[in-house]
């Protein structure tokens, strides 16, 4: 397994991170470090367990020598085991819980415009 390989994992699955669990800036991609250090508790201890492996086999291929040296399967098991824990939770789940969210927001703002309009009418004795 090449070292780009093992930096494309490390980023698909920093992104998937990101996605699911949070902890990114808008617009920026963190690295697998980050999302580690960020959102890592948030994660199963199995799944925590296996990004850490991930993590060394990263700063391992950083260096072409330490790099070939490299046990590439557990950096392939890792990968899958987070792969298997992130995707499930697609977009169109996460789609449907930002509109929920946006629709809760607007519902509160408009009971609470309504609660003053009927607090103003009250004040003046129109109601």
């Amino acid at each position: 397994m090449a070292q780009d390989d093992v930096l494309a994992m490390a980023d698909e699955v920093a992104a998937l991170m990101a996605q699911r669990l949070g902890g990114a800036r808008r617009g920026s991609q963190p690295d697998l470090a980050t999302m580690i250090r960020r959102r890592g508790g948030a994660l199963p201890r199995r799944q925590r367990r296996a990004a850490r492996v991930l993590l060394r086999a990263q700063a391992q291929a950083a260096s072409p020598r330490v790099a070939r040296q490299m046990d590439s399967t557990a950096a392939a098991r890792a990968h899958a085991e987070l792969l298997r824990y992130l995707r499930p939770l697609g977009a169109s789940a996460r789609w449907q819980a930002g509109a929920l969210n946006v629709a809760a927001a607007v519902m509160m703002g408009l009971l609470l415009v309504g609660a003053v309009a009927v607090w103003i009418m009250v004040r003046r004795g129109l109601a």
